[in-house]
């Protein structure tokens, strides 16, 4: 009850009297003094925007006083970022725009300033999922592993879990709707837990981010953003349809959002059904087969010196958990063992601006509940109940010259409760807080320097369990763990074309329950589990270099990085059997990963409707005593050819057709009780564009993936040991309907 009073007092817009503050002023094209039409406006700070009319007009209302961010964005031109001063009553701000076939940037939301990528000591990737859907993704997290550096461990299509540089698990956090999202994720066969429907984008923080997020952020963080409220006095809809031939699936959403000058509202309901998938050798994996729904909405409010959103999404599934190719059918109800996963996330996010200064409170709730059934019984064998409340207060202080601070003070309150007869984990309770204090510093010649420094307490305490019979004995668990943590960060212009970013930054992760507490058969891996009591914080400390150099026709970026891990956790056999499984205990081990990005895009002129992009990427993962460590991504080089138009034809707009080309190399740098991989090369394509019929402006969307039918086994699939193929040739049409 006290959490929900607590959302409520958030959500409350009180505030002392305003003015009506004003900002306004014309969009045109640098080179011929044309106005421009439906370019975007934007505050990223106060998360608030427009878009010019057809004279290059534009208009927005109710601004707080100070200095803020503004964001001018427009697909063929360059994006224009500045800081400018809101005073009192009428502000006019006008820009021109210099054309370019480069893409336009955007916000960076994961960090704590609110700048373009280009403006951002730390490198962070971003992707829109429209993108990601684009290139025919069955689900969120196939979609992600298109981006450099990240990949997905695998058990079929419908479960996939991040992997960044070569770290997963605990150890990569995912934040969505500005809080963290916490779904048992320890385990091997625990995925995502969030649909991409009225998701925006999602940012990657490859490398330790605990100054930011705390413990389990020391792999990176994956920051998937909600889709914005409409702007001011407008209402739009949207809907959805995505139909999949390998796995004969079906999924929709459909959306409405509608604001005022000051309340906003979303809605947006989706569904997905798929069989089980076909190998390259027409083999369906038996079991494989998923649905899921899933329904987020949004209620906002917003004047001069205060805003408030209230957010929530429900996400249910039912997973069917595969081990063999088996009988072939087309039933979409799974089979035992399986999965019933029900995900229930409540979050606030409010701002109060002052004369320079700011304070954000973001508060959530997450539940979830797993539910495993492996017998022929109504009665789930596993059931957990995850209760986590997360709190993040920060204070943005007024800037002193060219010194930006944000202080803040984070934490959480988790609950896990066991329900069924059997247990993976004991009941137990985990508390966190979290100090920390950032700066960006500006230099002239738009460099700067970010550094930060954190503080981080965590407490876990588990019940004592004895009964019932059929579960695993866990002792009394009271253990704290403590961490500093710091960051170093220096971006500099090498040349007028080029930057460079230099990282430094430490981060730790705090043993999880499983780790700690384990002792009985874990059904998903077939072994006999056995934690480690004794175990300390995992510490890292990784070193990033980025170089990036782009002009009007080329883009080319390497990055590399070099991390070292004190007291890694793995599991590893020691040679007992009990019953018919063998026995796996929890060990930790000095190790480090290190690896490598590199990435080119070409757009020659004239031809700037012509893309060329490639990209590599590697990483090398040891114990320090030379033992490879499980589970590393295998060395990958993606080639692409892409054409995209923007005509002004009435009946087709917007259109692209890619080709891309996967290679994917052996993989021998295994663990020692992993089974090495052979490489392969996919070939996917794809072609799309706004299409109008009926005086309905349609945007169509139709992909092919592994077209040749490959049969391929991907070293992060966890049915590699079984020998069985990952999914063959895929075709997917996706259509999307204004309302």
């Amino acid at each position: 009850m006290k959490y929900i009073i607590l959302f409520i007092v958030m959500a409350i817009p009180f505030h002392k009297g305003f003015t009506q503050n004003k900002l306004s002023g014309t969009i045109d094209d640098a080179e011929n003094k044309a106005p421009l039409e439906q370019v975007s406006i934007y505050i990223p700070e106060l998360e608030k925007g427009t878009a010019t009319n057809e004279n290059g007009i534009y208009e927005l209302k109710d601004l707080p006083t100070g200095s803020f961010i503004l964001v001018v964005s427009s697909i063929g031109f360059e994006t224009f970022s500045k800081t400018i001063n809101i005073s009192a009553g009428e502000n006019v701000f006008n820009v021109s725009l210099n054309s370019t076939a480069i893409e336009m940037e955007e916000v960076i939301v994961s960090t704590p300033f609110h700048k373009l990528q280009s403006e951002n000591v730390m490198k962070v990737e971003r992707a829109d999922i429209e993108e990601l859907k684009d290139l025919g993704a069955v689900t969120l997290s196939d979609g992600l592993t298109k981006i450099a550096g990240v990949e997905s461990v695998s058990t079929g299509v419908g479960i996939g879990k991040p992997v960044i540089r070569g770290l997963s698990a605990n150890r990569v956090l995912v934040y969505t709707q500005g809080v963290r999202m916490e779904n048992q994720q320890f385990g091997a066969e625990h995925g995502l837990g969030i649909n991409g429907s009225g998701i925006e984008s999602v940012e990657v923080i490859k490398g330790p981010a605990s100054l930011l997020y705390g413990s389990d952020a020391m792999g990176g963080v994956l920051y998937f953003n909600p889709e914005k409220f409409t702007t001011a006095n407008n209402t739009e809809g949207d809907l959805n349809l995505n139909y999949f031939t390998n796995t004969e699936g079906m999924s929709a959403n459909i959306g409405l959002k509608s604001s005022g000058e000051k309340l906003k509202f979303l809605v947006r309901g989706g569904y997905a059904s798929h069989i089980d998938y076909k190998t390259g050798n027409d083999a369906r994996l038996t079991n494989s087969r998923f649905k899921e729904y899933d329904l987020k909405t949004g209620l906002g409010y917003q004047s001069t010196e205060f805003k408030t959103e209230l957010r929530y999404n429900y996400n249910a599934k039912n997973l069917g958990i595969p081990e063999e190719i088996g009988e072939q059918n087309n039933s979409r109800v799974p089979e035992l063992p399986n999965q019933e996963i029900n995900n229930h996330v409540l979050t606030s996010k409010s701002k109060l601006f002052f004369e320079n200064s700011s304070l954000e409170g973001t508060f959530g709730y997450v539940f979830n509940n797993r539910k495993e059934f492996e017998d022929d019984q109504d009665e789930a064998a596993l059931e957990m109940h995850l209760a986590t409340f997360n709190y993040n207060v920060q204070y943005e202080l007024p800037q002193l010259g060219k010194l930006e601070t944000i202080v803040g003070l984070q934490g959480m309150r988790q609950t896990n409760k066991n329900f069924g007869e059997e247990q993976l984990i004991p009941d137990a309770n985990t508390n966190d807080i979290g100090l920390l204090t950032t700066s960006h510093i500006h230099f002239k010649d738009e460099s700067g320097m970010q550094l930060g420094i954190r503080f981080d307490h965590r407490n876990i305490e588990g019940d004592i369990n004895i009964s019932p019979p059929q579960s695993s004995f866990y002792e009394k668990l009271d253990r704290n763990f403590n961490s500093f943590n710091a960051a170093i960060g220096y971006k500099f212009k090498l040349s007028k074309k080029s930057i460079v970013r230099m990282n430094l930054a430490s981060g730790f992760r705090a043993p999880n329950l499983a780790e700690l507490t384990s002792n009985g058969v874990h059904e998903g891996t077939n072994r006999y589990e056995i934690g480690n009591p004794n175990l300390e914080n995992e510490q890292n400390v990784q070193a990033d270099i980025s170089l990036e150099y782009k002009n009007k026709h080329i883009e080319f970026f390497l990055n590399g990085f070099y991390n070292t891990i004190k007291d890694y956790i793995f599991i590893e056999p020691n040679g007992e059997i009990i019953g018919e499984d063998d026995v796996f205990v929890y060990q930790q081990e000095n190790a480090e990963l290190y690896g490598s990005e590199i990435g080119f895009h070409l757009h020659p002129h004239p031809l700037d409707w012509l893309h060329f992009e490639s990209s590599f990427e590697t990483v090398i993962g040891k114990q320090n005593n030379g033992t490879y460590l499980p589970l590393i991504p295998a060395n990958s080089l993606i080639n692409t050819i892409r054409v995209e138009s923007n005509n002004s034809k009435k009946s087709l707009k917007n259109e692209y057709a890619y080709i891309t080309l996967k290679s994917v190399f052996d993989q021998d740098n295994v663990g020692d009780f992993e089974n090495p991989t052979k490489g392969y090369n996919l070939v996917n394509l794809g072609f799309g564009g706004d299409v109008l019929v009926l005086n309905i402006p349609l945007e169509v969307r139709l992909s092919a993936q592994n077209i040749f039918d490959k049969t391929y086994i991907s070293h992060l699939s966890r049915l590699k040991t079984d020998g069985i193929a990952n999914i063959g040739r895929n075709v997917s049409l996706a259509v999307s309907i204004p309302l």
